[in-house]
């Protein structure tokens, strides 16, 4: 598969079986030093409108919102930082995300265990996409024959 952009990394592997995901951040390397760079974060976001006929801001609603920044460093003095910020509610599986982005971006060790991941994601992704496109078609109405039927109503 061609390069993954880095900025589709965390869509693909959000895709991905969260087993799948811990199975693989639990075969890194144990002498490791993992470092929050930023107090990792569970929490909800809000989704914020405003009204076009007063211009007044409203909530639309909230969402599960989890943040982490970590930075990584190998027992060879390697070092990598990673970020992840997902809809999602588990403290556990964002870190997972973020050691995951760090890993990828620097290169370390495994990063091509990550990146097959990640692929896997893309491809679930892709699925999905086709699958919706799918029920999308069968559900096309065509309103053109119903301009037909209207004018016979009329004679």
């Amino acid at each position: 598969m061609n390069e993954v952009d880095r900025e589709c990394w965390l869509s693909a592997l959000t895709r991905v079986p969260a087993q799948d995901l811990k199975t693989l951040v639990e075969t890194f390397p144990s002498d490791w030093i993992i470092r929050p760079t930023a107090v990792p974060q569970v929490g909800l976001g809000m989704l914020k409108l405003r009204d076009s006929t007063m211009g007044e801001a409203f909530y639309l609603g909230e969402f599960p919102l989890s943040q982490c920044r970590v930075s990584v460093t190998t027992a060879e003095g390697l070092m990598a930082e990673g970020g992840a910020l997902v809809m999602d509610d588990s403290a556990e599986r964002v870190e997972y995300l973020a050691l995951c982005d760090a890993v990828l971006a620097g290169r370390l060790p495994g990063w091509e265990r990550v990146l097959d991941l990640v692929e896997m994601g893309v491809q679930l992704q892709l699925e999905t996409e086709l699958e919706r496109k799918s029920i999308l078609a069968q559900t096309r109405v065509d309103f053109s024959l119903l301009d037909a039927d209207a004018g016979s109503d009329n004679d």
